[in-house]
């Protein structure tokens, strides 16, 4: 086949795909508030959540960044998204992995002082997309009450998007969410020996 044949063939293959996706868009008219979860034993899942908020930092959103869980070290996001405090706000509310700090009852405490920063968020139509990072790990521990997560979800500002990372999404949150990524691990270089590095893991 010559190469203005493949090209002609391409042409009228990519023209037939164009009216298709047209006519599917036609149909997308409304803009709500999304719930979106990132769940799955994969890597990426507070990264691809930190990708949502830079982007809409870029476009001038306001947003907020509560994480649980989290914080023995200060990591690139924060320290790149603590530079634009007028549109930002990020609060590591968490002591650690529940590995490290070993102590159930602190653990319940951090999440609870999490979950009313979270709370202040939720509330306020300032906001714009708001991410609640390893939220899902404190509802898989029982440190939150899962209703209570649910109804303020709900109760949000109807154009609030929000965004909850951590393996182990309980099947409810799933079920309320308009959008639910699954991070699948494939390879991963800790396996190899390789330490978390700057830039990459945190």
């Amino acid at each position: 086949m010559s190469d203005a044949e493949q090209n002609r063939r391409h042409a009228e293959k990519m023209a037939k795909i164009k009216a298709a996706r047209d006519k599917m868009m036609a149909g997308k008219t409304r803009s709500k508030g999304l719930l979106i979860v990132h769940t799955g034993k994969g890597k990426d899942k507070t990264t691809a959540a930190m990708g949502m908020v830079m982007r809409a930092v870029g476009r001038g959103m306001k947003t907020g960044v509560v994480q649980f869980i989290k914080g023995a070290q200060d990591t690139g996001e924060k320290l790149l998204l603590d530079r634009f405090p007028e549109v930002c706000t990020f609060k590591v509310m968490g002591e650690g992995f529940t590995w490290d700090t070993q102590d159930r009852a602190r653990d319940i405490a951090a999440a609870g002082a999490g979950w009313k920063a979270a709370l202040e968020m939720l509330g306020n139509p300032a906001y714009d997309l708001v991410l609640l990072d390893e939220l899902n790990i404190c509802l898989r521990y029982d440190y939150l009450p899962l209703g209570e997560v649910l109804a303020a979800l709900a109760a949000r500002p109807a154009d609030m998007h929000v965004i909850i990372t951590g393996r182990g999404a309980p099947e409810p949150l799933i079920e309320a969410a308009d959008l639910v990524s699954e991070m699948t691990l494939i390879k991963h270089p800790f396996r190899a020996g390789v330490k978390a590095q700057p830039g990459i893991e945190f």
